[in-house]
C-alpha cells in the first residue's frame, strides 16, 4: 500500500506511513455487482392485428384450401384475419365450382360424336370453351397462392380481382 501523502510504500497491514508518519487509509474494498440474472427483454407491445394474425395464421392458410374454406369460418368466427382470408377463399372456391359446373354443363351440350374410326371428339367450339375454362382454373390456382402466401406472412392483402367481392360479414 502507497502512502498518499509521500509515496512510500507501506506494508499490508500498517496503519501509519513509514515514512513521513501519516496515517494510512485503506483502500476501499472493490465493490462488485451482484451476478447479472437473466431476465427476458419486455416485449414490445403487440397490437391486437398483428396478434390476431400471429394466433389465427394457420386458419388463413386453410382458407385457400377449397373446400376446408369451411373450417375458418366455423372455428375462428370472431377473428378478423381468419375471416378476411376465409371470405376470399370462399370466392375462390364459388369460383372453381362454378367453373366446374360449366364445363359439366359444355359436355352435355357437346357430345361425343364420332370424327372418324375410333375418334372421338366434341368438335372445334368445345375445345376452344374448354380451353378458356382450363385457363380459368389456372387463374383461380395462381389467386389462391397469392392468397396463401399473404396468409403465411400474417398480411390481410386483397386479392386481384375478387378481391372486393364480399360474401362473409
Amino acid at each position: 500500500m502507497n502512502c498518499t501523502q509521500c509515496g512510500t510504500q507501506n506494508p499490508e497491514n500498517g496503519t501509519f506511513c513509514v515514512g513521513c508518519g501519516q496515517a494510512l487509509q485503506a483502500a476501499p474494498a472493490p465493490q462488485y455487482a451482484p451476478p447479472l440474472q437473466y431476465a427476458p427483454a419486455a416485449e414490445a407491445p403487440v397490437d391486437d392485428e398483428a396478434k390476431d394474425a400471429q394466433d389465427n395464421k394457420i386458419m388463413g392458410i386453410l382458407a385457400y384450401l377449397n373446400l376446408l374454406v369451411l373450417v375458418p369460418i366455423f372455428a375462428a368466427k370472431n377473428s378478423k384475419f381468419a375471416k378476411f382470408h376465409a371470405n376470399q377463399g370462399i370466392v375462390l372456391a364459388a369460383g372453381n365450382i362454378a367453373i366446374w359446373i360449366l364445363q359439366r354443363i359444355l359436355g352435355a351440350i357437346f357430345p361425343y360424336r364420332w370424327t372418324s374410326v375410333y375418334v372421338y371428339s366434341r368438335g372445334p367450339v368445345y375445345g376452344i370453351i374448354n380451353a378458356i375454362f382450363w385457363i380459368a382454373s389456372i387463374g383461380i390456382w395462381v389467386l389462391a397462392i397469392i392468397g396463401l402466401i399473404s396468409a403465411i406472412k400474417g398480411e390481410k392483402k386483397e386479392l386481384p380481382l375478387i378481391g372486393k367481392i364480399k360474401i362473409l360479414k
